[in-house]
C-alpha cells in the first residue's frame, strides 16, 4: 500500500481521489469542537440552529471538514513529506451537515525542486471535497516540501525503523 509519494513520483496534473470517505456524525462534529474551544451554537445547539438561523439545524465546523480532508489526503499526497509549508487559500464553499459523507480529491498544481537542498522538492496541490451529492464543500491549496527517492533510501527505505517480527523456533516438537 502506498503512503504518500517521492518527488519523482508526482505529476502536474494529476488528480488523487482519496477513498473512503467519512459520513460525519453529530458525535465527530461536537466532539472537534469541544476539543478546539468552539462552542459556537451554530454547531452545538439544535434549538439554536432551528430557529435563528438560515440553515434550521446545526452545521458540521468548517475546520473539521478542512482536516477530514487534510487527513484524507495523507495516503496519497503528504505521507512522506518532510514539511507542510504553507496553506495559501482555503475557502468553506457549501455547508455539512450530520450524517453528510465527505469524500475529497487532490491535483498536482505544480512541482518545484528545492534550490538549496537537491535531496527534496515542493508540490503544490489543491484539494476539493464533495458532499455525496457532489456539491462542493471545501477547497484549499498547500505546498508540501517532500522527498525524492534518493532522501528516502539513503534513511532507510520505505517504513524506516519498522521491527522485523521476532521469529521463536519450536523445539523438540513443541
Amino acid at each position: 500500500m502506498q503512503f504518500g509519494r517521492t518527488y519523482e513520483e508526482f505529476e502536474v496534473g494529476a488528480v488523487y481521489k482519496h477513498w473512503p470517505g467519512k459520513t460525519v456524525t453529530e458525535y465527530d462534529d461536537h466532539l472537534f469542537c469541544l476539543l478546539t474551544m468552539n462552542h459556537h451554537p451554530l454547531h452545538m445547539d439544535a434549538h439554536y440552529a432551528e430557529g435563528a438561523t438560515d440553515f434550521g439545524r446545526n452545521v458540521v465546523v468548517g475546520n473539521y471538514v478542512y482536516s477530514l480532508l487534510l487527513g484524507m489526503s495523507v495516503p496519497d499526497v503528504s505521507g512522506k513529506a518532510i514539511a507542510n509549508l504553507e496553506v495559501e487559500s482555503l475557502r468553506h464553499v457549501a455547508p455539512t451537515f450530520h450524517g453528510d459523507t465527505v469524500y475529497g480529491e487532490t491535483t498536482v498544481l505544480d512541482k518545484t525542486p528545492s534550490k538549496s537542498r537537491p535531496d527534496r522538492g515542493v508540490v503544490h496541490v489543491e484539494t476539493r471535497g464533495y458532499k455525496q451529492d457532489g456539491t462542493l464543500v471545501c477547497v484549499f491549496r498547500r505546498k508540501v516540501m517532500v522527498p525524492t527517492a534518493e532522501y528516502v533510501e539513503k534513511r532507510g527505505g520505505e517504513q524506516p525503523g519498522r521491527p522485523e517480527p521476532a521469529r521463536t523456533e519450536k523445539k523438540g516438537g513443541e
